[in-house]
């Protein structure tokens, strides 16, 4: 394979190359110069030496009235491919994500650690519904991301309007607070007896977030209208099966966390 063909494989093709290769050869050049070695008219030459002008690959200057072309070092050329792949390779994440959405296929966003579990617990506040529906466990929840966090992202849910359908068990209830009632927009059942909920789950609109213990410490969120919907579907058939509690007015709190309603 000769030089032609594989600088065309970068796309330096047919005038394009016949113009670059008459540049390097001449190092600098008028273009009039430029344009008669490569074979081209110089009014035909001035719209192609603009393209490679645009990729870095030659410079275009002034001098007494006349315009020069220079070649740039060919090296850079590998540099700029280079620096377009790291571009194209911290992009792809982002591009693939887009690309999945389009094409139906769902999403799945997995973060570690106490900023990822907050960023987890956060996106729920984009709910369009503004019905959330969650099964909290509330000794986890409790060690991360921590009390003074839930005070105020539920500060922010009842500000938005959201309201929080939840499930919890009895036996991981270890201090009086967040109890059903209509100034905190939260209405709650109890799981069965036996039935221990360990793992906080949300579910809104097409998403599904799930928030681990301390222990394991991540976050994910899975964006898929199929699955949504069954974990609705499941949600619901546990919700008919537990016993509601009985409203009481919400224990005042201080919000000792950060404030994070402008990272949502």
């Amino acid at each position: 394979m000769d030089m032609e063909e594989k600088l065309a494989k970068i796309g330096i093709t047919g005038k394009l190359f016949k113009l670059y290769l008459a540049a390097v050869e001449l190092g600098e050049a008028p273009v009039q110069e430029v344009a008669a070695r490569a074979g081209l008219a110089r009014t035909t030459a001035y719209d192609v030496l603009e393209r490679l002008e645009q990729e870095e690959l030659i410079r275009i200057v002034e001098r007494s009235g006349r315009r020069f072309v220079v070649a740039e070092d060919p090296v850079g050329m590998l540099q700029r491919l280079e620096l377009r792949k790291q571009v194209i390779t911290d992009v792809m994440p982002q591009i693939r994500s887009l690309y999945n959405r389009a094409k139906g296929k769902p999403q799945i966003r997995f973060y570690e650690g106490e900023e990822g579990i907050n960023t987890v617990l956060w996106d729920t506040l984009t709910c369009q519904s503004k019905t959330l529906c969650g099964i909290l466990s509330m000794n986890e929840l409790i060690e991360t991301p921590g009390l003074g966090e839930m005070d105020v992202y539920i500060s922010e849910r009842v500000k938005r309007g959201i309201t929080l359908k939840v499930l919890r068990s009895r036996n991981k209830d270890v201090e009086q607070i967040w109890p059903s009632g209509m100034e905190q927009l939260r209405e709650l059942r109890y799981a069965p007896d036996g039935m221990t909920l360990g793992v906080t789950q949300y579910v809104y609109d097409d998403k599904v977030s799930i928030i681990s213990s301390k222990r394991e410490n991540y976050g994910l969120i899975i964006e898929s209208e199929d699955f949504a919907r069954l974990q609705s579907l499941m949600f619901e058939t546990l919700w008919s099966l537990s016993t509601p509690a009985t409203p009481v007015a919400a224990p005042r709190r201080p919000a000792g966390g950060r404030r994070r309603a402008e990272k949502v």
